[in-house]
């Protein structure tokens, strides 16, 4: 009997020995003689901790565009390479013979005149004393029509010897399903934008996709997610609440368009006063508003953003190829046209 109470004893005294180990393996520091654990640290950092996260989501998807970027380019210098060695088989001419005859003997040289100007137009972005820039700007000028005629001169090739590229664009998997959109469902080409209400490039980009909208209604449709930048935009992160309390009652989109339309007005006295104007329940959209519940729905775009390489507003996914900053129509109506050309040759 003793020997049975002996063995107990020891049990007990191991077992209090493994869980006061393992409880100071939790610990990772002792204070007027409180245990602070691992836990306990992570939980006070967590917001930072999340931070952290989140820019590494955005450097492996910043990565990943950039080598696409390298690959693509590599290809075009391939591709260009093949087509004027070709014509100039097909011209009897060297390669430096044809490109003298279709790129040099076309370059435009600037005058004193359109060099001052440019520079004028643009001193604010050249971190150099005029009379260093001036000579800089010059040789842009003429770098840059020497590759506009080298471009026409590739892209007339291509149609006269044939092209097609193979290299598929870099997607990002971004969600749609039960996010606020306009357009047809079915549409060949959906446009995810992350954007910020308050966000002035934002703003710039608006117009461009209306015209967007007014020229593909049946192809293209778009689907509006929140990226508000808190840190810069004071009034963005309650003005994203405020849209998708509008879309609870399915005025996403009047809301949408009137932040837009006047982003100078985005108090929370001004949402509750839009809400009166576009005649909403405004009782319950209020209610809403007051009570932040539609803040934890924003944290999860702000970190899908994130992941698929979001750092700033406005960014596109057309078909998940990003387009970044307020890109002109002509930008993103190439890439809608060469989508809708991708999925025509399937």
């Amino acid at each position: 009997m003793r020997l049975h109470s002996g063995l107990i004893s020891l049990a007990i005294l191991a077992f209090g020995t493994v869980a006061s180990a393992q409880s100071n393996s939790n610990r990772v520091a002792v204070v007027n003689g409180q245990t602070i654990t691992q836990e306990e640290l992570e939980k006070a950092a967590a917001g930072e901790l999340k931070g952290i996260e989140t820019r590494k989501l955005q450097n492996d998807a910043s990565l990943a565009q950039d080598k696409q970027e390298i690959l693509q380019k590599a290809l075009e210098e391939l591709v260009a390479g093949k087509l004027i060695e070709a014509e100039a088989a097909k011209e009897k001419k060297t390669k430096d013979q044809l490109l003298e005859a279709e790129v040099e003997s076309n370059i435009d040289t600037p005058s004193a005149e359109e060099v001052e100007a440019f520079y004028d137009a643009n001193k604010d972005r050249i971190p150099i004393p005029k009379d260093q820039a001036l000579p800089q700007v010059k040789s842009y000028l003429i770098e840059r029509s020497r590759s506009r005629y080298r471009d026409m001169l590739v892209t007339r090739l291509k149609k006269d010897f044939g092209f097609k590229s193979y290299l598929e664009p870099l997607r990002a998997q971004v969600a749609t399903a039960g996010f606020p959109s306009r357009g047809a469902a079915n549409a060949p080409v959906t446009i995810v934008e992350f954007s910020d209400f308050e966000c002035p490039y934002c703003g710039g980009l608006f117009p461009t996709l209306k015209q967007v909208e007014k020229n593909y209604p049946q192809t293209v449709r778009i689907v509006y997610r929140q990226f508000p930048l808190s840190n810069l935009h004071p009034h963005a992160m309650k003005a994203a609440e405020a849209s998708l309390c509008a879309n609870e009652q399915n005025k996403f989109w009047e809301f949408h368009d009137s932040m837009f339309g006047n982003q100078r007005e985005l108090s929370l006295a001004d949402l509750k006063q839009r809400a009166v104007d576009l005649k909403l329940d405004t009782q319950a959209f209020n209610q809403c508003l007051d009570s932040g519940r539609e803040s934890a729905s924003i944290q999860t775009d702000i970190q899908e953003g994130a992941r698929v390489g979001v750092s700033g507003t406005p960014a596109l996914f057309i078909n998940g190829r990003f387009l970044s900053g307020n890109q002109p129509y002509s930008e993103i109506k190439d890439v809608i046209e060469d989508e809708l050309q991708r999925k025509a040759a399937k």
